[in-house]
């Protein structure tokens, strides 16, 4: 995870290999920092997780046959360049 300076508590993240753009608010109390593992809905970082929870998520939804949707949700979610992600909307 890497942070992004600014008054907003936002981020760039990889998901499955795409570095988008995630909002942090939710997680004022216990705020994310680099290398920490956070579960994401519509670009919301929800809650900390483990990396052997967010493995166990992957591999659920790989049997699921879920994992290529959530690919495509992460892909529509795109950034443009890194460059595009750090200005402001």
């Amino acid at each position: 995870m890497e942070l992004i300076p600014g008054p907003a508590a936002l981020a760039i993240v990889e998901v499955v290999g795409v570095r988008r753009r995630i909002d942090l608010g939710l997680l004022e109390d216990d705020p994310a920092v680099p290398g920490d593992w956070v579960l994401i809905h519509v670009g919301f970082a929800m809650s900390k997780i483990s990396e052997a929870d967010a493995q166990e998520q992957m591999e659920l939804l790989r049997m699921l046959g879920e994992c290529e949707a959530a690919v495509e949700e992460v892909t529509g979610y795109g950034l443009g360049t890194e460059d595009e992600a750090r200005e402001p909307t």
